[in-house]
């Protein structure tokens, strides 16, 4: 379990990130959520490591994330950055092992070089892995550096926009290998995403974040509902159950919520979001877990193969 308790950033009088208390449940994939500059990377990165926190505490898997030394975390915890720059050139096997460093230090051994080969097949990166960075895609760099992460082979697995650079095919393709990977290989994924219908359809536990704060949390059946997201995103959000699935609908302005019987000066100021607590419960009765409470999620029982 990752849990926070008052996680507080600032630059200078701007709060990014607001006195969080959190739990992230282990097991599964738990999608973040919400406006930008809602401080959804800002708390990964504190999570992480790679922001200090001005205020509260982390903890991943009971290791407090302050106190615990690099390379014991390293091998608990990996995460991929919404920004990656290597300024070396390197082939995509070469960036795939830096995965491994926690363990050879930079001598990798037959057991580091078979991790290697299994990211590589994982992310279907085996034909490119002698090309160089510079000769592939955005799409194809972000694939290699999902495999770069696997390869670290950590427990929790944390991922800032990782469909950064990826069309429609491969974003699909993307989703449904996390979701492999939560579920065959056992891990925790938590990922920054800002299209919430793959939030949606792929997630166990969703986490909606809004100025800094967590504005709510809960299942994708809680959380996908017209008032809720309403409440997080300040527009109009139809949504529809398709294929069991809660697809909200945003593009159109002849949506359900946006016609004139439904306007805004018919229904009223929008709710917020507690007034939706109060007003809206989830299909079945459930109720929506709130900020500092942990929802629905999923452990992954299936055997963990090695990769």
């Amino acid at each position: 379990m990752i849990e926070t308790q008052g996680l507080t950033k600032a630059y200078d009088k701007t709060v990014v990130v607001d006195n969080v208390t959190l739990q992230i449940p282990a097991g599964g994939v738990t999608s973040i959520i919400g406006p930008n500059g809602a401080g959804k990377s800002t708390l990964l990165s504190m999570v992480s490591r790679l922001l200090p926190m001005d205020r509260g505490r982390a903890s991943v898997a009971g290791l407090d994330v302050s106190a615990t030394p690099s390379d014991v975390l390293a091998r608990r915890l990996s995460i991929l950055r919404q920004d990656n720059h290597i300024g070396s050139r390197l082939t995509v096997r070469d960036l795939v092992a830096f995965g491994r460093y926690p363990y050879s230090k930079g001598r990798p051994t037959p057991e580091d070089l078979g991790h290697v080969r299994a990211a590589l097949g994982y992310l279907n990166l085996g034909s490119m892995a002698d090309r160089f960075l510079d000769e592939l895609s955005g799409g194809q760099r972000q694939r290699a550096f999902v495999a770069m992460v696997l390869c670290q082979d950590t427990d929790y697995v944390l991922l800032d926009e990782p469909l950064n650079n990826l069309d429609m095919k491969h974003a699909v393709t993307m989703m449904q290998l996390l979701r492999r990977t939560a579920d065959e290989l056992g891990k925790t994924i938590v990922l920054v995403l800002h299209d919430i219908n793959f939030a949606s359809c792929y997630s166990d536990h969703i986490i909606a974040m809004k100025d800094g704060q967590v504005a709510c949390q809960g299942s994708p059946a809680e959380i996908i509902q017209s008032d809720i997201l309403r409440g997080v995103y300040d527009i109009d959000i139809a949504v529809h159950d398709m294929d069991g699935n809660r697809i909200a609908v945003y593009y159109s302005t002849n949506s359900p919520t946006n016609s004139p019987t439904n306007s805004q000066a018919a229904r009223g100021a929008a709710p917020t979001i507690q007034q939706a607590k109060k007003s809206s419960p989830a299909p079945g009765g459930s109720v929506i877990r709130w900020s500092g409470q942990s929802g629905v999620s999923r452990q992954a029982s299936a055997p963990k193969p090695e990769i």
